[in-house]
């Protein structure tokens, strides 16, 4: 599991508390464990990743099936994450 920087301080800084802990303990466990299950693959612009929700939150990642790496690239709200871009 690898988390790019900027999700790094979106977790640390930028998400309310109680949804940067769902994010992290969702993270730790099911996205880890089958990160095809918990998420759907994305259209569009985000192509190629896969999205999944906690609440009104979407973590983006995308699943380096070489390494059996999960790259956690974006969270944020749905909203933002969802609109054309």
């Amino acid at each position: 599991m690898r988390f790019q920087p900027a999700t790094r301080r979106a977790v640390a800084k930028r998400l309310p508390q109680s949804v940067a802990a769902a994010v992290l303990e969702f993270c730790q466990n099911a996205l880890a464990v089958n990160p095809h299950r918990v998420g759907k693959p994305l259209v569009g612009p985000l192509a190629g990743c896969h999205g999944a929700r906690r609440g009104t939150y979407r973590v983006v990642y995308r699943v380096d099936e070489d390494t059996q790496l999960v790259h956690v690239l974006d969270v944020d709200h749905r909203a933002d994450v969802d609109r054309p871009r």
